[in-house]
């Protein structure tokens, strides 16, 4: 990709390579037909995934970046709330036991390279702007201590991408 010219509609392996240039490790994760990126930032996990599709195939106008994170404990709605008034660009969501951090990024109508790197770094921010945000909130569990139900999601996040490394290392071994 040329970091100047007007680029209408992105693919997963475009996407793959910024995120690389930018120092990010990317797995590709097929669900169904659609290609998701698996990726991680700050130690949180978090998934690209392709929005509407594109006039070319395998092409998209838009994808969303996601992070999900169980919650162990309870969460008040009035904390997530405050996020979503507060900040611009992410929203956060409760569904069931799991927090959801999702960013939307259009490329439709034409936009540069840079423009989506400064989306991903955009991005990444919003990712340590989310654990610091959760941290210092006392709101942030009930019953229990504000950084007990974030460290703990932490920890297993961490454990994961862990698990995810030494199964990636198991595989390129064979």
């Amino acid at each position: 990709m040329d970091k100047t010219s007007l680029i209408n509609s992105v693919n997963t392996a475009q996407l793959t390579v910024l995120l690389q240039e930018m120092g990010y490790r990317v797995t590709e994760a097929k669900q169904g037909d659609t290609v998701h990126l698996l990726s991680a930032a700050q130690g949180i996990g978090f998934t690209v995934r392709p929005g509407n599709p594109g006039l070319e195939e395998q092409s998209y106008l838009d994808f969303t970046f996601s992070c999900v994170i169980r919650v162990e404990g309870n969460l008040a709605s009035s904390l997530i709330n405050r996020w979503n008034v507060e900040k611009r660009f992410a929203r956060l969501a409760l569904q069931g036991e799991f927090l959801t951090l999702e960013m939307d990024s259009v490329v439709a109508g034409g936009v540069t390279e840079l423009n989506i790197r400064a989306q991903i770094e955009l991005w990444d921010r919003l990712l340590q702007e989310m654990i610091l945000f959760l941290r210092g909130n006392p709101e942030a569990a009930v019953g229990q201590t504000a950084s007990q139900p974030v460290e703990n999601t932490l920890a297993a996040v961490e454990d994961d991408l862990a698990t995810e490394a030494n199964e990636e290392e198991g595989k390129d071994q064979q």
